[in-house]
């Protein structure tokens, strides 16, 4: 899915957040990384691409505008990943996972448990199938989040900072994944991050936001 963003302006209340953002494009089969200081406006810009906060300016996917989109067909189409995911259901991780793909996905039981399986052994999290979401530590929720995200099968995927409560092995895990299942699907993916130098290694682009400009 192809984004485009022009002349994009968002306020809360009487404070500017975002000021004319232009010329943004992210590409299917890329990871695009949004990089700027805490308060520049990243999950500002996010939360506007998914919908979430109200911006003038224009959004396209695909050549359509996104507030033009039917509410059904914009949410099977991308999915946006807060970087608090407040997670607490009485589930177990399997089930959690499962039930992220049964929502969003039409498909026989035995390709869904199939695309829970290689999300759970992609991110490691085999082992913890069966552990209950309040059992977990701060990272592994993180880590249940994405799969989450992932076996949504959206075509335009945003997370915001999705490592940031994560050891360095699965920091490279997790965005070493997104970078191949971005390849291999043809998923656009942005993520907001505060690692220079793991976005310098994954990401295919780089969009600079400070104090709420391009």
């Amino acid at each position: 899915m192809n984004l485009r963003i022009e002349r994009l302006d968002c306020s809360l209340g009487k404070h500017r957040i975002l000021r004319d953002i232009s010329d943004l494009t992210a590409r299917p089969g890329e990871i695009t990384a949004l990089i700027g200081p805490n308060g520049a406006g990243k999950s500002t810009l996010l939360k506007a691409i998914a919908g979430i906060e109200r911006a003038s300016g224009r959004i396209l996917l695909d050549g359509e505008r996104i507030d033009a989109l039917p509410l059904e067909q914009r949410s099977r189409r991308l999915y946006y990943l807060p970087q608090d995911t407040g997670t607490q259901a009485a589930l177990s991780v399997f089930e959690a996972v499962l039930l992220a793909r049964r929502t969003q996905v039409a498909e026989p039981a035995a390709q869904a448990l199939s695309a829970v399986e290689r999300a759970l052994t992609s991110l490691e999290l085999e082992p913890l199938a069966e552990r209950e979401l309040v059992a977990l530590s701060g990272g592994q929720r993180q880590r249940v989040a994405i799969a989450q995200a992932i076996v949504r099968s959206p075509a335009l995927l945003m997370l915001d900072e999705p490592t940031s409560a994560l050891d360095l092995h699965h920091q490279l895990q997790v965005l070493d994944y997104l970078q191949r299942l971005a390849r291999r699907e043809a998923i656009t993916v942005i993520l907001a991050i505060h690692d220079l130098n793991l976005a310098a290694r994954f990401a295919d682009h780089l969009w600079v936001i400070k104090e709420g400009r391009r």
